[in-house]
Protein backbone atom coordinates (compact mmCIF):
# COMPACT_ATOMS: atom_id res chain seq x y z
CA UNK A 1 0.00 0.00 0.00
CA UNK A 2 1.39 3.37 -1.02
CA UNK A 3 1.55 5.92 1.80
CA UNK A 4 -0.62 9.00 1.42
CA UNK A 5 0.90 12.46 1.09
CA UNK A 6 -0.01 13.12 4.72
CA UNK A 7 1.65 9.88 5.86
CA UNK A 8 4.81 10.84 3.95
CA UNK A 9 4.86 14.27 5.58
CA UNK A 10 4.31 12.76 9.03
CA UNK A 11 7.16 10.31 8.45
CA UNK A 12 9.48 13.14 7.44
CA UNK A 13 8.40 15.12 10.51
CA UNK A 14 9.41 12.25 12.77
CA UNK A 15 12.98 12.78 11.52
CA UNK A 16 12.76 16.59 11.35
CA UNK A 17 10.10 17.70 13.87
CA UNK A 18 11.16 21.33 13.70
CA UNK A 19 10.96 21.64 9.91
CA UNK A 20 8.71 24.64 9.33
CA UNK A 21 7.78 23.79 5.75
CA UNK A 22 6.85 20.21 6.67
CA UNK A 23 4.67 21.44 9.52
CA UNK A 24 3.01 23.94 7.18
CA UNK A 25 2.46 21.17 4.62
CA UNK A 26 0.88 18.97 7.28
CA UNK A 27 -1.49 21.82 8.20
CA UNK A 28 -2.56 22.10 4.56
CA UNK A 29 -3.12 18.36 4.34
CA UNK A 30 -5.19 18.46 7.53
CA UNK A 31 -7.33 21.26 6.15
CA UNK A 32 -7.98 19.36 2.93
CA UNK A 33 -8.90 16.34 5.05
CA UNK A 34 -11.54 18.31 6.95
CA UNK A 35 -9.50 18.83 10.11
CA UNK A 36 -9.75 22.62 10.26
CA UNK A 37 -9.16 22.99 14.01
CA UNK A 38 -6.02 20.84 13.98
CA UNK A 39 -4.77 22.66 10.90
CA UNK A 40 -5.33 26.05 12.53
CA UNK A 41 -3.46 24.93 15.65
CA UNK A 42 -0.37 24.18 13.56
CA UNK A 43 -0.67 27.44 11.63
CA UNK A 44 -1.05 29.44 14.84
CA UNK A 45 2.03 27.77 16.30
CA UNK A 46 4.03 28.62 13.17
CA UNK A 47 2.85 32.21 13.38
CA UNK A 48 4.06 32.49 16.99
CA UNK A 49 7.59 31.30 16.21
CA UNK A 50 10.54 33.63 15.85
CA UNK A 51 10.76 34.58 13.10
CA UNK A 52 7.09 34.07 12.36
CA UNK A 53 6.33 31.91 9.32
CA UNK A 54 4.48 34.46 7.20
CA UNK A 55 2.54 32.00 4.96
CA UNK A 56 0.90 30.61 8.11
CA UNK A 57 -0.89 33.90 8.72
CA UNK A 58 -2.24 34.02 5.18
CA UNK A 59 -3.47 30.43 5.25
CA UNK A 60 -4.99 30.85 8.73
CA UNK A 61 -6.81 33.95 7.51
CA UNK A 62 -8.19 32.08 4.51
CA UNK A 63 -9.28 29.10 6.61
CA UNK A 64 -10.91 31.25 9.27
CA UNK A 65 -12.77 33.27 6.62
CA UNK A 66 -14.00 30.06 5.00
CA UNK A 67 -15.28 28.93 8.40
CA UNK A 68 -17.14 32.23 8.80
CA UNK A 69 -14.85 33.35 11.62
CA UNK A 70 -14.36 36.76 10.03
CA UNK A 71 -13.02 38.74 12.99
CA UNK A 72 -10.44 36.04 13.73
CA UNK A 73 -9.48 36.03 10.05
CA UNK A 74 -9.02 39.79 10.08
CA UNK A 75 -6.84 39.57 13.20
CA UNK A 76 -4.64 36.84 11.67
CA UNK A 77 -4.24 38.85 8.47
CA UNK A 78 -3.37 42.08 10.27
CA UNK A 79 -0.73 40.28 12.33
CA UNK A 80 0.56 38.60 9.18
CA UNK A 81 0.84 41.90 7.36
CA UNK A 82 2.90 43.29 10.24
CA UNK A 83 5.11 40.18 10.29
CA UNK A 84 5.60 40.27 6.52
CA UNK A 85 6.53 43.94 6.56
CA UNK A 86 8.99 43.44 9.43
CA UNK A 87 10.64 40.67 7.38
CA UNK A 88 10.74 42.81 4.25
CA UNK A 89 8.21 40.63 2.42
CA UNK A 90 6.13 43.23 0.59
CA UNK A 91 4.60 40.65 -1.73
CA UNK A 92 3.10 38.60 1.11
CA UNK A 93 1.95 41.77 2.88
CA UNK A 94 0.19 42.85 -0.31
CA UNK A 95 -1.56 39.52 -0.78
CA UNK A 96 -2.80 39.53 2.80
CA UNK A 97 -3.91 43.17 2.48
CA UNK A 98 -6.02 42.23 -0.55
CA UNK A 99 -7.63 39.37 1.34
CA UNK A 100 -8.23 41.62 4.34
CA UNK A 101 -9.92 44.22 2.15
CA UNK A 102 -12.14 41.53 0.62
CA UNK A 103 -13.31 40.62 4.13
CA UNK A 104 -14.49 44.18 4.63
CA UNK A 105 -17.63 43.20 2.76
CA UNK A 106 -18.15 40.03 4.81
CA UNK A 107 -20.50 39.91 7.75
CA UNK A 108 -19.33 39.87 11.34
CA UNK A 109 -18.57 36.56 12.95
Amino acid sequence: MTPTRREKIEALLRDEPGDVFLRYSLALEMESGGEADASLEILEALARETPAYVPAFHMAGRQLAALGRIEEARRALREGIDAARSQGNAHAAGEMSELLMSLGEAGEA
